[in-house]
């Protein structure tokens, strides 16, 4: 099957390269945002497809992975602000592919993928050093810190990879493996830029371990979250957490890229303060900085460990419950089961099982549609358009320029 068969492609990124512009200004939705949440299935199935290839660039960073990995030597992931959450999915991602190929894989050991935040990692005098791999991911490829964590990475001798849309780009000169995606977001309160990396992170996965991911099944799972019971589900939960000061959002293990990200989109999508809690670290007294006007969501799709996970959970929800804090949940089907529904009393939105698809991967997947669609439709509730995140206002442009 070829990627013709899912979909027409979005605009690929300008050439010659250029920085994207302010977003076309729509009157009211459907955003551009949406626009592109419900382009989503078709273009992991064509990006899936296309990166199948064995002598292409996924398959060569799967192989330089696969050998850093071997050898004993970092394999870090870095970028800023969605690419920064994208990065962290991709380490799980690829964590999970080396324990499958029977590679070093567990946390704090050698050769086990880790994120790294591109700022941070641009100030280390050594970043990977010889034998190392640095993967970068910009979606496109003009983001300064991450070049500049590039940089470093070149300086110490690692190789350099990014995940990008353009092989034309700032970043993509600096790194000797470029894996592209090729097709850009249009909004700045990015989803593809979001969705894309992971895919990539899947596909390299696939040719680490040779067990290849169906892009049918790809589809399939994203598109779940956009069929007309789970959008109803949606709408009710933005409608319940709509009018919140505030919103927290926690989650464990592969969940916490999706719940970092979510943060991330409603603050600029619809202008929310928010903040990431760990599971864990919501019950460690930060139940103090919240009350009845604070919202809480819980994204819990991680199988690994799901009784123990599924216990803390329900004990936030319950400290939740006892101060009237208003709560909804991103849940797979197991975790839905043992999560009980009067915990949940903002709704909850229900990620479906991929048994054909590696774990980590179903579950980084599953969420992406649940976690950009209710912010989208917070944003709705709120009268928003989260497409240029607020630098339509001269304040936050300005606010913008200065930061440099």
């Amino acid at each position: 099957m070829t990627d013709s068969a899912f979909g027409t492609p979005l605009p690929p990124p300008p050439d010659p390269w250029a920085g994207s512009e302010m977003p076309a200004r729509r009157g009211g939705p459907p955003w551009l945002m949406t626009d592109l949440i419900d382009a989503e299935p078709d273009l992991a199935a064509r990006l899936l497809t296309r990166l199948a290839g064995r002598s292409g660039a996924a398959a060569r960073l799967a192989m330089a992975v696969r050998a850093s990995a071997a050898a004993g030597k970092p394999v870090l992931v870095t970028g800023c602000g969605t690419s920064e959450h994208g990065a962290v999915a991709v380490a799980e991602i690829l964590r999970e592919a080396l324990r499958t190929a029977g590679l070093p894989w567990r946390l704090g050991t050698a050769g086990c993928p880790v994120a790294v935040q591109a700022f941070e990692g641009s100030l280390e005098d050594w970043l990977g050093g010889e034998g190392g791999i640095v993967i970068g991911v910009s979606h496109e490829g003009g983001t300064w810190a991450t070049n500049e964590a590039l940089q470093q990475a070149k300086r110490s001798g690692a190789t350099t990879a990014l995940i990008t849309a353009s092989d034309r780009s700032p970043g993509a000169a600096l790194a000797e493996i470029v894996v592209t995606t090729d097709e850009q977001d249009q909004s700045w309160c990015h989803t593809i830029g979001y969705l894309s990396p992971i895919v990539v992170g899947a596909a390299v996965a696939a040719h680490i371990t040779g067990e290849p991911i169906d892009p049918a099944a790809t589809r399939a799972l994203l598109g779940a979250g956009l069929a007309a019971d789970a959008v109803r589900a949606t709408e009710s939960m933005a409608a319940a957490l709509g009018g919140v000061d505030r919103l927290i959002v926690t989650a464990s293990g592969a969940d916490r890229a999706a719940a970092r990200e979510l943060v991330l989109k409603v603050e600029e999508g619809a202008h929310i303060a928010a903040a990431y809690r760990d599971l864990e670290t919501v019950l460690h007294g930060h139940l103090a900085g919240m009350d009845a006007s604070t919202g809480l969501v819980l994204i819990l799709t991680d199988q690994a460990a799901g009784s123990e996970r599924a216990a803390r959970a329900a004990g936030v929800l319950r400290a939740a419950a006892a101060i009237g804090v208003p709560a909804g949940a991103i849940l797979s089907g197991v975790h839905a089961v043992a999560i009980d529904s009067p915990l949940t009393p903002a709704g909850r939105l229900l990620v479906p099982d991929a048994p054909s698809m590696p774990a980590t991967i179903a579950s980084i997947v599953g969420t992406v549609v649940p976690l950009q669609l209710l912010t989208e439709r917070l944003a709705r509730v709120r009268g928003v358009n989260p497409d240029p995140i607020r630098r339509d206002d001269p304040r936050y442009l300005a606010a913008a320029d200065a930061a440099g």
